[in-house]
C-alpha cells in the first residue's frame, strides 16, 4: 500500500500464483496471469483475477482435434502431479475417450527439484524413460507448466548419457501452451535433438515492431536497471560482475558487452515468444485501463490541484471495471480484451518444433484454433509444413493400438484391451465395409452382392436355365432323343399290333403309356428358359397329369396281370373283373384325381414368375414360384402313391407263369421309378437357383426313360431282332 499497488503482473507457475491470489485478493489488487494453467478459483479470488490466456477448453479442444485429424487413437499423457493435473486426467481425459481417444499409459512427469533427493528424481526419471520406451504409442501428451520443458530435455540427456536401453526419438510429443524454456544456464550445452518434430501450442502473437532493438540496447552496467536484468545476465553468459563489498574475484567477469544474440534459443530467443506477448499485453492492458480510469475521474470531478490527479488517490478495487470492459489495438494491431471470466479473448497456434546439429532451433507455425470465428472453434493445419522426427522419414506417423481394419474387415473388441485395441474380421457373407475402422460390416441390398474384397456391392445377374448354356442344351438334346425313341417304339408296337405280344395285357394301355412317355419327355422341354406366367402354370400340372397317366396306366396293366392269373383258378369270383373296362377305370378315376389337385391348385394360389434374391450369393434367380407349396408336394405325393401300389403289386406278380408277364419288367421299372423321385426330393431341397430346375428336369427324363428302357427295350427286341419269338406257336410251347 506505501507503494500505491494498482496491479500485479503473475508469473508461469501456478503454484506462486496461487498464493500471491490470496493475499493480493484481501487487498482488490488485479493479477493478471500468464504461462501458468489456470487455476481453481474460489469466489473470493475470482473478481481479481485475469488470465492472459483463452479459455482453458479451447486448449483442450485444440489438443483432441489435432489427435483425431492425424488419427492419433493410441496415446500416453504425461500430467503435473499436482491439483491441476488431477483435474485434466478426472475433467478432461474422459472427454477424449469419448471421442475415441484410448490411453496406453496416464503417468505424472518428474518433477524438476533443487533438493536433496537427488536419487529420488533419478530413479523416477529412469522409470518414465522406460514407460515411454515401453509404450507402443507415437503420441505423446505432455500436461505440464514452464519448467516441465527442463525436465523433459533433462530427461532425455540423461537417458543418453547413462546409456539406457531406450528408443524415445520416434515419439511425436505434443504440448500445452505453458510450456516454454526456462533462462537456465544449464541449458547452453543440452542436446536438444529430443525435442524436432515435436508440436506445442502458443497463444497467438505477433512480432512487436521495435522489440529486437529494444533487447539490443539493453545493458545491466551502462543503463540504471533494476537488479533482476544483472541476475540474468550472470546465469545466461556464466560470469560474474565485481562486487566490491565481498572482496572476491570471479572466475570470469561480465563486461557488460556481451551479445544477447549469441546466447542459444534454449537460454533467451531474440524473437518475442507467446510468453513475452502475453506480458507486453498484459502492461498495456493496466495502463489503458488506467488510462480511461483517470480520464473518466477527470471528467466527473474536474482538476484538483492544479489539472493534476496524484496517484494515490487511485485505488486499485477501481481499476477492474476498466479491465473487463476495456479492449484496445496494440502496436502490432491485434485487439486484447478480456470476457466476463477474465480470460483473454485470442486464438491459439500450432507450433512444430525443427531442431538442428548446432543445437539451435526454429518454432514454425502449422495450424491454428480460432475460438470466436465461429459458435465452434475452428481447427486448421498444414500437414505439408510439418517437420516429424526423423524416424518416420516425413511420412504421418501412426499412433493407434494396432494396424486400422481396411476395408472388406470389421472390427471386433479384445477382451481385457481398452476399445481402441481390437481384431479385424472379414465381412461375413452378404456384407461389405467401404471405409477403414468400421464398427460393423454394411448388408448389401437384396440385387446387389458384396465384391471379392467386400468394400463395395456389385449388382447381382439375373440367371435362369437357358436354351443355350451347355446344361440346357443337354437336357433338349435327351428329351428330343429319348421323345424320338418313345414315338418309334410307338410306330413298331402300331406297325406289329397284331402280333401276340404286343395284343398281350391289353393293347390300348401300351399306346397309352407310350404316348404319356413321349409327352412327359417333351414336358421336361417346359422348365427350360425364360420363366413366363403361362409356362409357370403349364410345366407343374402338365407334369403331373401326364406322369399320373402313365404310372395309372402300369397300374392298370399289372392290376390286370394279377387278376387274370386269379381268374384261372377253378370257381374263382374275380373272372367278372378281368377285361378293358377295368383298366380304363383305373386310368381314369386316377388322372381324374391329379386333374383335381391340380385345378385347385391352379385355382387357388397358382404358380407364378418370381425373382429369388436370397440364394445365390451373386445372382438373381427368376423362377417359377410353385405358389402352394403344400400344393406342390400333394401333387408329388399323390403321384408317389401311384408309383409304389404299383411297384408292390408288380413284386408279388413277378413270379406269375406268363409267357409275356410284363411284372417282371414292371416291377424293374418302377424300382427305378422310385430310386429317382425318392432322390429327387432331398436332392430338390438341398439345391438353389437354376439347379432346382436342373434337378427335376434329371428326374422327369431320368424316370421316363426308366419306364421306356425297362418296359419296351425287352418287347422291341422281340419285335424286331427275334421275331420268331412273337408267335402264337412259341407261346403255347412255352406255355407247356
Amino acid at each position: 500500500m506505501q507503494s500505491n499497488l494498482l496491479a500485479v503482473i503473475g508469473g508461469p507457475n501456478s503454484d506462486v500464483s496461487l498464493h500471491i491470489a490470496k493475499n493480493l485478493c484481501i487487498y482488490k489488487i488485479p493479477q493478471l496471469i500468464y504461462g501458468c494453467t489456470q487455476l481453481l478459483k474460489n469466489d473470493m479470488q475470482a473478481p481479481f483475477l485475469y488470465w492472459m490466456f483463452p479459455k482453458g477448453a479451447h486448449q483442450y479442444e485444440a489438443i483432441l482435434q489435432l489427435l483425431l485429424h492425424f488419427g492419433w487413437t493410441w496415446i500416453g499423457v504425461f500430467y503435473l502431479p499436482d491439483d491441476n493435473g488431477e483435474r485434466f486426467v478426472q475433467n478432461m481425459l474422459p472427454m477424449f475417450s469419448e471421442r475415441g481417444i484410448c490411453f496406453d499409459f496416464i503417468e505424472t512427469s518428474p518433477t524438476f527439484s533443487f533438493s536433496i533427493h537427488i536419487t529420488d528424481t533419478v530413479e523416477e526419471a529412469s522409470t518414465t524413460m522406460k514407460t515411454i520406451s515401453e509404450s507402443t504409442a507415437n503420441a505423446l501428451v505432455i500436461y505440464g507448466e514452464i519448467q516441465t520443458m527442463l525436465v523433459f530435455i533433462l530427461m532425455h540427456n540423461f537417458a543418453e548419457t547413462e546409456n539406457m536401453p531406450i528408443k524415445t526419438r520416434g515419439k511425436v510429443w505434443i504440448m500445452i501452451a505453458q510450456m516454454d524454456f526456462i533462462s537456465f544456464g544449464i541449458q547452453n550445452s543440452m542436446d536438444l535433438h529430443s525435442l524436432h518434430g515435436a508440436l506445442s501450442f502458443a497463444l497467438h502473437s505477433q512480432e512487436v515492431l521495435g522489440f529486437q532493438q529494444f533487447l539490443q540496447m539493453r545493458n545491466p552496467i551502462s543503463q540504471k536497471v533494476d537488479g533482476f536484468l544483472r541476475v540474468f545476465w550472470e546465469i545466461a553468459f556464466n560470469c560474474h560482475f565485481p562486487n566490491p563489498i565481498a572482496d572476491e574475484k570471479a572466475e570470469e567477469t561480465c563486461t557488460g558487452e556481451e551479445m544477447l544474440e549469441t546466447l542459444p534459443g534454449s537460454v533467451f530467443e531474440m524473437s518475442m515468444t507467446s510468453h513475452s506477448y502475453s506480458v507486453y499485453n498484459a502492461v498495456y492492458a493496466v495502463a489503458h485501463s488506467f488510462h480511461a480510469m483517470h480520464s473518466s475521474k477527470s471528467n466527473q470531478k474536474g482538476r484538483v490541484d492544479a489539472g493534476r490527479w496524484k496517484l494515490r488517490y487511485h485505488l486499485p478495487w477501481q481499476l477492474h471495471h476498466f479491465l473487463r470492459s476495456g479492449s484496445f489495438n496494440n502496436s502490432a494491431g491485434e485487439k486484447v480484451s478480456f470476457d466476463e471470466n477474465g480470460e483473454l479473448v485470442a486464438g491459439l497456434d500450432i507450433i512444430n518444433w525443427v531442431t538442428f546439429p548446432n543445437q539451435s532451433f526454429r518454432r514454425v507455425r502449422v495450424g491454428k484454433l480460432e475460438p470466436e470465428a465461429a459458435p465452434n472453434p475452428v481447427f486448421s493445419i498444414h500437414e505439408d509444413a510439418v517437420q516429424w522426427p526423423s524416424r518416420f522419414k516425413q511420412v504421418r506417423p501412426l499412433s493407434v493400438c494396432n494396424d486400422h481394419c481396411p476395408p472388406g474387415f470389421s472390427r471386433t473388441e479384445v477382451e481385457g484391451k481398452p476399445f481402441c485395441c481390437y481384431d479385424c474380421l472379414p465381412c461375413p457373407e452378404g456384407k461389405f465395409s467401404k471405409e477403414k475402422d468400421m464398427d460393423d460390416c454394411i448388408q448389401c441390398a437384396e440385387d446387389h452382392y458384396p465384391n471379392y474384397g467386400r468394400d463395395f456391392c456389385i449388382p447381382k445377374a439375373i440367371a435362369f436355365l437357358t436354351h443355350e448354356e451347355p446344361l440346357g442344351i443337354s437336357f433338349h438334346v435327351f428329351a428330343l432323343s429319348f421323345s424320338f425313341i418313345s414315338a418309334l417304339v410307338l410306330r413298331i408296337f402300331l406297325k406289329h399290333k397284331d402280333t401276340p405280344i404286343v395284343k398281350a395285357n391289353n393293347r390300348s394301355l401300351t399306346y397309352t403309356l407310350l404316348i404319356s412317355l413321349l409327352l412327359s419327355f417333351l414336358c421336361a422341354l417346359l422348365f427350360i428358359g425364360k420363366p413366363k406366367s403361362i409356362t409357370c402354370l403349364l410345366r407343374q400340372a402338365a407334369f403331373a397329369i401326364i406322369f399320373s397317366v402313365a404310372v395309372s396306366c402300369i397300374l392298370a396293366k399289372t392290376t390286370i396281370v394279377v387278376l387274370a392269373f386269379m381268374a384261372t383258378k377253378p370257381g374263382s369270383s374275380v373272372r367278372k373283373w378281368v377285361g378293358k373296362g377295368l383298366a380304363y377305370s383305373i386310368v381314369l378315376s386316377c388322372s381324374l384325381i391329379q386333374v383335381t389337385i391340380c385345378t385347385v391348385w391352379l385355382a387357388t394360389s397358382p404358380p407364378f414368375p418370381d425373382l429369388d434374391m436370397t440364394s445365390m450369393a451373386k445372382e438373381m434367380i427368376l423362377e417359377c414360384n410353385e405358389g402352394s407349396t403344400a400344393m406342390f408336394y400333394s401333387v408329388l405325393s399323390f403321384l408317389g402313391f401311384l408309383a409304389t401300389v404299383s411297384f408292390i403289386l408288380a413284386f408279388l406278380a413277378r413270379q406269375l407263369p406268363d409267357s409275356f408277364n410284363e411284372a417282371k419288367f414292371i416291377t424293374f421299372s418302377m424300382l427305378v421309378f422310385c430310386s429317382v423321385w425318392l432322390c429327387f426330393v432331398p436332392t430338390y431341397l438341398s439345391t438353389r437357383g437354376k439347379f432346382m430346375v436342373a434337378v427335376e428336369i434329371f428326374s422327369i427324363l431320368a424316370s421316363s426313360a426308366g419306364l421306356l428302357c425297362c418296359i419296351f427295350l425287352p418287347k422291341c427286341y422281340i419285335i424286331v431282332l427275334r421275331p420268331d419269338l412273337n408267335q402264337r406257336i412259341e407261346l403255347i410251347r412255352r406255355k407247356k
